[in-house]
């Protein structure tokens, strides 16, 4: 314990001497906390978790709350890799005995990156927050953290905040490019510019270390990111033996943004190249590279439980700039690109997705129910204006609004040409990057 207390007193110091750094605000739809509950982020790693918890530290300091009341601790050291739960007291006395002042009235907001790492954790942070005068933020890399984990260990007492890698409107804010106030009142050449940089983003992505990176060292960081997921959320958390297939996995559904998933084709086609591996061990390597939020997995809509279960599901990476680096197709990538990105903008707007597949046999790409319980039904297409095509996809939204009367039909296209030059009633047609950037 000696070298661990030394290691935690060196965090909890840095922490109470020097300032939350400064970066691009995130912006994260809904509430960030409730009374008696944990504070969860959670996300892919190297969306941003991290920055998101200093910028709620500076927000605290912004309202009057002193340096002393914001400590913030990250568990991701490997001198802390034989820390337990029982040692995490010693913060506790520490901070109280360098900042005796913060133990009286008033709260004190701990900060805990990638706690998931130390053993029995959860313990330890309830028995913080039945003090009374604390509340907790915490980070982790996996959605178990807060789904199944969690829900045990703090009984119903934690709320979830997901993250994800930059948005439209924050990367251009990050790159310091103008953010348009009415979208939809730009002039010509604002709008070809906005254009330029919606499809840039849709290339490069939303990492935030990856912006402004040349191809070739995005392409590596990018896949270096890829790696870690696999190896420390997956491989080690899990303890997988079959590294072979999670990684066919991987590459399988990260080269196929949008594609329909099966479990048993996949495992058909492991099987044809000789990796021996079990169905129920499959269907647990795609839940857990769907925790660890590599991958997202998009059901399809049915009230029945059977029906939805035997039809494969919509698989998408977390973020549009790992499809160039899996796909070998040779094919442009945009409407790939696109379909994912929007995908990713409802789930940052915390909305319920499906896709939906009508009595005629017409696929509508996502069903998002939002937080009000609203229904919007969205076709993504990045080139609408050939008349086949454009009749195409509106009738999918046609035959789909008649089965949800009362939900908001959208049509989301690469660019403002890329419209259909009419639609029926109650559609609604624009570019993506207008709908992304204008609030719900």
């Amino acid at each position: 314990m000696p070298i661990l207390k030394d290691v935690l007193t060196e965090k909890l110091a840095d922490s109470l001497s020097v300032p939350p750094p400064k970066a691009t605000p995130r912006q994260v739809w809904g509430t960030t906390s409730q009374p008696g509950k944990v504070t969860a982020v959670v996300g892919m790693r190297r969306a941003g978790k991290t920055t998101f918890v200093h910028q709620m530290r500076g927000d605290k300091l912004a309202g009057g709350v002193s340096l002393a009341r914001v400590p913030y601790v990250n568990f991701e050291d490997e001198r802390l890799s034989e820390l337990r739960a029982e040692h995490l007291a010693f913060l506790l006395d520490e901070h109280g005995r360098r900042i005796p002042e913060a133990q009286g009235a008033g709260v004190v907001t701990w900060c805990f990156d990638e706690i998931q790492v130390v053993p029995g954790w959860e313990k330890f942070v309830r028995r913080l927050l039945d003090t009374g005068n604390a509340e907790v933020i915490v980070t982790g890399s996996s959605a178990a953290l807060l789904s199944r984990e969690i829900a045990t260990a703090l009984r119903g007492r934690a709320w979830e905040v997901p993250l994800y890698p930059f948005s439209f409107r924050e990367a251009l804010h990050h790159l310091g490019r103008p953010v348009p106030k009415h979208p939809a009142l730009m002039t010509a050449v604002a709008r070809r510019e906005t254009e330029r940089a919606f499809l840039e983003w849709l290339t490069v992505g939303g990492f935030p270390e990856s912006q402004a990176m040349d191809s070739p060292s995005r392409r590596q960081l990018l896949t270096d990111y890829v790696d870690v997921a696999i190896l420390r959320d997956v491989v080690e958390r899990h303890k997988v033996s079959n590294v072979t297939a999670v990684r066919w996995l991987v590459r399988h559904l990260l080269g196929n943004a949008g594609g329909m998933f099966s479990i048993e084709k996949f495992y058909a086609t492991l099987k044809s190249q000789g990796i021996a591996i079990a169905k129920d061990t499959l269907h647990q390597l795609l839940a857990h590279l769907e925790d660890c939020f590599l991958v997202r997995l998009v059901w399809m809509e049915s009230a029945s439980e059977r029906q939805r279960m035997v039809n494969p599901r919509k698989a998408y990476p977390v973020d549009a700039g790992l499809i160039p680096i899996f796909d070998r197709t040779g094919r442009a990538n945009v409407g790939h690109a696109l379909e994912t990105a929007v995908l990713i903008e409802l789930e940052r707007r915390r909305c319920a997705v499906t896709y939906l597949r009508t009595p005629g046999g017409r696929e509508v790409d996502f069903l998002a129910r939002d937080s009000t319980g609203q229904i919007h039904l969205i076709q993504v297409c990045a080139d609408a204006s050939d008349p086949a095509t454009a009749a195409r996809e509106l009738r999918a939204l046609v035959e789909a609004g008649d089965i949800y009367p009362g939900a908001v039909s959208r049509l989301l296209t690469l660019t403002r040409d890329g419209a259909p030059a009419s639609r029926p009633d109650g559609v609604n047609a624009q570019p993506a990057w207008e709908w992304m950037l204008n609030p719900p």
